[in-house]
């Protein structure tokens, strides 16, 4: 009952909002996040990767490049962790594909909490949106009924970049423009698009005085990996040596560009991916192509990304504009072609022959051999809660930073961006809502104030389909997948294990005690279930 009556309430609170405004800053910015999607964390120029990235590298070397960022680890928690400032569990998303309407496992955005562009709109603000949702398909949980003005949306995890030609089974993707239904615009291909909309959405009322907060839902360069061979090419043949290789290079770019130690090791790999050595000619040659793939996609994404900044500056707002860009988690190792619940539907409705792949009508995943190197030097990739699956890339430039450039190897999450945002627009949470932010504001770390993000004693928790971890400083508690028995949690300090080789419990059981404490707390406010062996994302 107390839910419902605060659900009432939400709407009045934002109608009446503007009567009791907290001060404003001078300046409030216009606020844009670039979302890549399944984006490796060694996949950028900036971060020493030899895919050519220079419009996201101009981002980072105005600003500030953050190392230890930390995600969910998959889309949909990401996403309503990000719009939400909150957990997934109480934002209604505890799990990506486990959708069985118990408290926390509602499948979309929930009234126990208020989105970003639902506070920033009833403060003045125009919110835009294009790319993916992934936080409900009906009509009362789209983007126009979360706050967003404009928006385009597709509504699904994944799309064909191409057209609407569904990959995830059925007939076709749905999209939504405003909240009704919309199609594909002939021709057009997914990152171009979305940028386009965002621009159209952008200019509408770009002489109002009013500030925007803009939301670049990328879905590159999630799987299938499409896109034109002008943009794959030139990287053809670069992966030839194979996924091991370019493994341990990413782990000598990174330090070379210093993203990690130097002390650093790669840690195992992931017991079900093949030697390059054990694969025929022919395999490797398959394998090389996927790699080459998403280095287009990629190269893509960042062509776009410079499309969308010059326009800014075409305009005049790019010096009024906090940028962020980051993925929504790490490097993706799934493979829905060879298995899993697609598997059927894309075989019979995909070709994946050599000389096909990447074309509109191919369904190609680069897989966990890829993805381990993407998530070099950590353990991984995504759906784990090691750090392989939940650090990923962070860029912040723009107005509202005055810190010099610089690299951050702080911990800071995604639960620590809308705080931020509230604090730099003048708006506060609205403390009618029964449960509070769960991050911590960056501004003052931003503004050079501060010189420390989170205090060792801050807790960050996060679970999803057994896939647990709790940080606490460097401290890390993990457990890998369902069940969420205290017995199989490992304890790891980061501080010189970035890799999680080393289990710390018998060594430190006091610290353990304290970490699974925490856990029993964040499990009981969160309520979270557990499962059956193989319910995972």
């Amino acid at each position: 009952m107390k839910i419902c009556l605060i659900a009432a309430l939400i709407p009045l609170f934002f109608a009446c909002s503007s009567d009791k405004k907290p001060a404003q800053t001078p300046a409030r910015p216009n606020i844009i996040i670039l979302l890549a999607d399944d984006l490796g964390y060694a996949d950028l120029g900036c971060f020493g990767s030899d895919i050519a990235t220079p419009n996201i590298d101009r981002l980072a070397a105005s600003g500030l490049v953050f190392t230890r960022f930390h995600t969910a680890a998959t889309c949909a928690p990401t996403r309503a962790m990000l719009l939400s400032g909150n957990d997934n569990h109480i934002a209604g998303m505890g799990s990506q594909f486990r959708k069985t309407g118990e408290w926390g496992y509602e499948g979309h955005l929930t009234d126990r909490i208020a989105t970003i562009p639902q506070l920033l709109r009833a403060n003045g603000y125009h919110t835009y949106m294009a790319g993916k949702w992934h936080l409900g398909p009906a009509p009362e949980h789209n983007p126009h009924s979360k706050g967003f003005e404009l928006s385009f949306a597709l509504l699904p995890g994944a799309g064909n970049h191409y057209d609407n030609k569904s990959v995830l089974g059925g007939t076709v993707s749905r999209y939504t423009e405003n909240g009704e239904p919309a199609d594909w615009p002939q021709g057009a291909y997914s990152t171009q698009c979305y940028t386009d909309k965002l621009i159209e959405y952008i200019g509408r009322n770009k002489d109002d005085g009013k500030p925007f907060f803009a939301y670049a839902a990328f879905t590159s360069p999630h799987w299938p990996l499409q896109v034109d061979s002008a943009y794959w090419t030139k990287y053809k043949g670069r992966y030839d040596s194979g996924y091991e290789a370019l493994r341990r290079e990413n782990l000598r770019r990174l330090q070379q560009a210093g993203m990690v130690q130097k002390e650093a090791v790669l840690p195992p790999l992931h017991p079900g991916i093949a030697p390059w050595d054990s694969l025929t000619a022919d395999q490797q040659r398959t394998e090389a192509r996927k790699m080459e793939l998403y280095a287009g996609m990629v190269d893509n994404l960042d062509h776009n990304i410079g499309r969308l900044i010059d326009y800014l500056k075409e305009i005049g707002e790019y010096d009024n504009t906090l940028i962020v860009f980051m993925s929504d988690n790490g490097a993706a190792g799934e493979d829905f072609f060879y298995k899993g619940q697609f598997a059927e539907y894309a075989q019979a409705n995909f070709n994946n022959d050599y000389d096909n792949m990447g074309k509109p009508n191919s369904y190609v995943s680069y897989g966990p051999q890829w993805a381990e190197a993407g998530s070099a030097p950590f353990r991984y990739y995504k759906g784990y809660t090691t750090e392989g699956g939940v650090t990923a890339p962070m860029i912040i430039t723009g107005l509202g930073l005055t810190r010099p450039h610089a690299l951050v190897d702080q911990f800071a999450s995604l639960l620590d961006l809308a705080p931020t945002f509230y604090e730099l627009a003048g708006v506060s949470y609205p403390d009618t809502l029964p449960y509070p932010l769960k991050g911590r504001s960056l501004v003052p770390f931003l503004a050079g104030n501060s010189e420390v993000i989170h205090p060792d004693s801050d807790v960050y928790t996060f679970e999803q389909s057994g896939h647990l971890v709790i940080r606490q400083g460097n401290w890390k508690l993990v457990n890998e997948g369902y069940p969420l028995d205290t017995a199989r949690f490992r304890l790891f300090n980061l501080t010189d294990d970035l890799g999680e080789t080393v289990d710390l419990s018998d060594r430190y059981p006091e610290k353990r005690a304290e970490m699974l404490r925490i856990w029993a707390t964040y499990r009981a406010e969160c309520r979270i279930l557990d499962g059956e062996a193989g319910d995972l994302d």
